[in-house]
């Protein structure tokens, strides 16, 4: 009879485990990728229609995708199935508060200028547009300013947070 095999005591499942999270991320990825190329999201002149309210078939695409997707997690969640990676699906929830309102206005500007969002701006990229090499290290730099003044403001101790879901430890670099 073979013994359990405990994933946490046995590091080849382990990494044979995070290889397969990888491995299904990177697929989940090129399929976004896929998806918004097609609908042509990665184009800034798409972008700066939708904002200009010149066109309305992105906020359609948008309201579709949450349209299949609420119904469809509320259910998950409401019979608590388990993720294919072992653990239970939990929805985190949250009141909105100003600090939401302020985040949604900064990257609804940034959404405006750059005419693009991160996962946008890695298919413009892949198609060549120039722009997403001035876009990807803006995004990247936002989340380190972001992230620096957080800690600043806790004197560089203690944690800060996303504000949701996860906790920052002071990394020396600020």
């Amino acid at each position: 009879m073979n013994p359990t095999v405990n994933p946490a005591m046995n590091p080849a499942v382990n990494l044979n485990s995070k290889m397969n999270m990888n491995v299904i991320g990177l697929l989940f990825g090129i399929g976004f990728g896929g998806f918004l190329a097609a609908g042509n999201l990665h184009e800034y002149d798409t972008i700066h229609s939708m904002l200009r309210l010149d066109d309305l078939y992105v906020y359609f695409m948008m309201a579709s995708a949450i349209g299949v997707s609420a119904p469809l997690l509320w259910l998950l969640d409401r019979r608590r199935i388990n993720t294919p990676f072992g653990g239970e699906l939990a929805l985190s929830r949250s009141k909105p508060e100003a600090k939401h309102f302020k985040g949604g206005a900064m990257f609804g500007l940034g959404w405006a200028i750059a005419g693009t969002c991160p996962a946008p701006a890695l298919v413009m990229l892949s198609s060549g547009a120039w722009l997403s090499l001035v876009a990807i290290p803006g995004i990247f730099l936002g989340l380190h300013l972001r992230e620096r003044q957080q800690m600043n403001a806790l004197g560089g101790t203690g944690h800060a947070g996303d504000g949701e879901h996860r906790e920052l430890q002071p990394t020396g670099s600020c």
